[in-house]
């Protein structure tokens, strides 16, 4: 089975990898925002960044700081996909867990303000902020000193392949297809 972790800086680009793996490699995602989602709507909060970030980091401190990987890891062992791509790390207990059973961390990255006016382009709810809080939010995001929190820093550091999305997307799927080439190796 091949692995995957995706993790980055916000509006890199971690949803076209994803979109890309599963569209043109068959891969399934398994997908961070969707199980914090489900709690913000379990307890009936507004789905704003910061609440996601919040609950994010109660399910970690609860659960676990590798949950994301765990949760998925159990359903992977249940489903038995033959390709996983797990969006997005963001705390060094769940690349190490990810590492651990043999996945393979990927990060996005791309310049800021690019960064910036891609998340304002895809409406999400939770991206609708300033740049100033877009900055804010990506400096405390990198190295959260609580170990249930953020610490994208940490998480990039420990990636086995970087890839730099500042152009088309042609370029990104070429950067993908070199890494999964490598990969299956």
């Amino acid at each position: 089975m091949v692995l995957l972790g995706i993790t980055g800086t916000d509006g890199a680009g971690k949803g076209a990898v994803v979109d890309y793996l599963v569209e043109k490699r068959g891969f399934t995602h398994c997908s961070a925002r969707a199980i914090w989602i489900e709690e913000i709507e379990r307890q009936g909060i507004e789905n704003n960044r910061a609440n996601m970030r919040l609950v994010a980091n109660e399910l970690r401190a609860k659960h676990g700081y590798d949950y994301l990987i765990t949760y998925y890891l159990q359903k992977i062992a249940e489903e038995k996909p033959e390709q996983v791509v797990i969006e997005s790390l963001r705390a060094r207990a769940e690349a190490e867990t990810l590492k651990a059973n043999g996945g393979i961390l990927l990060v996005v990255d791309a310049d800021q303000q690019l960064r910036y006016e891609r998340i304002q382009g895809r409406k999400s709810s939770s991206d609708q902020i300033t740049f100033e809080e877009f900055v804010g939010h990506e400096e405390l995001e990198m190295d959260d000193p609580d170990p249930a929190g953020m610490q994208k820093a940490k998480v990039i550091e420990m990636a086995d392949h970087v890839i730099q999305n500042n152009s088309s997307l042609e370029e990104l799927h070429k950067q993908i297809d070199a890494i999964m080439v490598e990969i299956k190796s």
